[in-house]
């Protein structure tokens, strides 16, 4: 294995109203972790007033995340699973026929990718840099 997991950035638009269901979400969301062959640990699902829901699964892979604009019929959510039997694209097509998107940009990201060997006689790397305000 070259890297320790996939990180899959999700866009949904053009969603249906079901976006502003938190039972629908909820039911979307564990539908996602079962695609992505994942195990789940616990969901909580909050609804925020006057419209949006939000929600998170701790996975014992990682997590999915998902947050809604229904005023503007968007989806932003994302998938992090490590090991090599999870399928976090899966979760990516649950939600989008879900939410009946009629627009998806997915995006996925190789997390923990591991450093090549340093070169014979390579000097060896420095401190590395801390952020300011941090």
């Amino acid at each position: 294995m070259e890297h320790l997991g996939r990180h899959v950035i999700i866009e949904l638009w053009g969603c249906s109203n079901a976006i502003n269901d938190t039972e629908h979400v909820k039911t979307a969301m564990l539908d996602a972790v079962r695609a992505a062959n994942a195990t789940l640990l616990n969901i909580y699902v909050h609804t925020f007033s006057p419209q949006g829901v939000t929600g998170v699964a701790v996975l014992s892979e990682s997590h999915l995340s998902i947050h809604t604009w229904p005023e503007h019929g968007y989806v932003a959510a994302d998938v992090f699973t490590c090991g090599a039997t999870t399928k976090p694209q899966a979760a990516a097509a649950v939600l989008a026929e879900r939410f009946s998107a009629r627009q998806t940009v997915v995006q996925e990201l190789e997390r923990g990718v591991f450093p090549p060997p340093p070169a014979r006689g390579a000097a060896k790397p420095g401190r590395p840099r801390e952020l300011a305000g941090v």
